[in-house]
């Protein structure tokens, strides 16, 4: 059978450069975020939304060809994660949003991009 995979590998890019990353790529298109709102007798009265921007989160591998202080000012980039499943997400007018915090041991640097439109292609 044939579309069966649902997760694993993924590939990144950030304006059509790929970067060489480590562990779980997480992110969020930016739908709302919904709470229920309960009434004084413990029941649900309906929910209230707050908006929730669009995100992308990984570990990217800091190597010697990687300006990282130019990286972390990144700003106006497209993101785009390949996923194993065949979906891509896109992250539109992007910027780093990370602290820019690098990981010795691994041999990374904490990577967020945020950005004004996330979609799933």
């Amino acid at each position: 059978m044939s579309g069966q995979k649902r997760g694993g590998l993924y590939r990144i890019t950030v304006d059509g450069v790929q970067q060489e990353c480590t562990g779980v790529c997480t992110y969020h298109l930016g739908a709302p975020k919904r709470t229920a709102i309960i009434k004084s007798d413990g029941r649900p009265a309906g929910f209230s939304e707050e908006g929730v921007v669009p995100f992308v989160e990984v570990d990217v591998l800091d190597r010697a060809g990687l300006d990282a202080a130019s990286f972390t000012r990144a700003e106006d980039v497209t993101v785009v994660v390949d996923l194993a499943n065949g979906k891509s997400i896109v992250l539109s007018h992007a910027w780093y949003a990370g602290d820019g915090q690098g990981e010795s041991e691994k041999g990374i640097i904490k990577s967020r991009w945020e950005g004004l439109e996330g979609n799933e292609v």
